[in-house]
């Protein structure tokens, strides 16, 4: 078997895998149980849970996902392709828990086999994937938002909601923890404002199981973190076309220091170390000795000089106690921490530097310009909202 040959089974594989992954998440979001990953294998009913009829609606989840996720990968690939930088064709990466709700998946790439020697192909390159993939979130939202069953529909996922009748948001949240809302961005909001039907639009934290605006929403956010203009990111390459390595250089370290800043901010305030027992006191001190440790090693590679990034993790630090102080009903989003480290330690903030730097003319300047529209269309400061 040729090296090829073996790539493209591993690679058909993945997606097959991915497929199978991502309906069974949508299933579980859409039914808000799982299926217990022991009793799936060897046919146990552990519990009263999940089958193959509802294994089967989970398409509606992973298809349309899936399909935009593929459009923003090829994206990429076609114009890749176009600009003669040899590529591979996209790997999936499955993700299922069967214990736990997962979305099935930890997304895609593609691999980059040859050098990109020039500022434009790597413009070129990095807009097309989340544009494209814009395009199709834009097909699956409206779709979503234009055929959404009748508010009854509820009864069937929350069969204990119908003794409240459709009154029942009055009643079951009071004592409900673990409910998951979607947090509104500009594009979502404007869907469902003047998009959806009034008196069919599902309640804030019954949206998860609607799969077809589920998988627009996450398309959405995916789109808005690939378009943070940091490192490697999509982003990134733009910014990197439009102003050049040096300002680069300037502009994205600033960029991830308020991006860190913004999703730590409100984890501590002065006031809590000033009540409760010594106990509680020395170990919300621990804790925030561990978090300056955190923004240190996302910082550390942001100078050849450790010291610097102690200094910018006691900065930020220092920071967020002054806001709190000041604003202390403004709150960031720690959800955001686990990209913050991703983005520190492993894609980089910086960009690999490019011989060829020729200026992007016109045209790709309002494309550039374009993106970032969309990047604020799709950003939401706070995506996913815990009861």
């Amino acid at each position: 078997m040729s090296p090829n040959t073996r790539t493209y089974l591993i690679q058909g594989l993945l997606f097959v895998l991915t497929l199978i992954t991502t309906t069974l998440a949508g299933a579980e979001w859409m039914f808000g149980n799982v299926f217990p990953l022991v009793g799936t294998l060897f046919n146990i009913n552990l519990s009263k849970s999940l089958g193959w009829a509802e294994f089967w609606q989970g398409l509606q989840f992973s298809l349309p996902f899936l399909g935009i996720l593929t459009v923003h990968e090829f994206g990429h690939y076609f114009t890749a392709k176009y600009h003669q930088v040899r590529v591979t064709l996209p790997y999936y990466i499955p993700l299922w828990f069967g214990f736990t709700q997962s979305i099935g998946t930890m997304g895609a790439f593609i691999r980059i086999t040859s050098p990109v020697r020039s500022r434009l192909k790597f413009f070129d390159i990095g807009i097309a994937g989340p544009l494209a993939g814009f395009v199709a979130a834009l097909g699956v939202l409206w779709y979503g938002f234009t055929h959404l069953p009748p508010p009854e529909h509820i009864f069937t996922i929350h069969p204990e909601y119908e003794t409240y009748g459709l009154n029942y948001p009055q009643f079951v949240y009071e004592n409900q923890q673990g409910a998951l809302a979607l947090g509104d961005n500009i594009l979502f909001w404007l869907f469902k404002t003047y998009v959806a039907d009034p008196t069919r639009l599902p309640h804030a934290y019954e949206m998860i199981h609607y799969p077809y605006i589920f998988a627009g929403y996450l398309a959405l956010f995916f789109t808005s973190l690939n378009l943070i203009p940091i490192g490697q990111l999509d982003g990134g390459h733009i910014l990197y076309g439009l102003i050049g390595k040096r300002r680069f250089d300037l502009v994205a370290p600033i960029l991830f220091v308020f991006f860190a800043f913004y999703a730590g901010f409100g984890l501590f305030r002065a006031e809590e170390f000033a009540v409760g027992t010594d106990e509680a006191f020395y170990t919300l001190l621990g804790y925030l000795v561990f978090y300056i440790f955190f923004l240190f090693i996302c910082f550390r590679q942001l100078s050849d000089n450790a010291a610097t990034g102690m200094m910018l993790s006691l900065v930020v630090v220092v920071g967020q106690f002054a806001l709190a102080y000041l604003r202390p009903d403004w709150d960031g989003y720690s959800g955001f921490l686990p990209f913050v480290f991703i983005l520190g330690r492993f894609l980089g903030i910086y960009h690999p530097e490019t011989p060829e730097n020729e200026p992007l003319g016109t045209s790709r300047m309002l494309l550039g310009w374009l993106a970032l529209i969309v990047f604020v269309l799709c950003f939401s400061p706070r995506p996913f909202i815990i009861l």
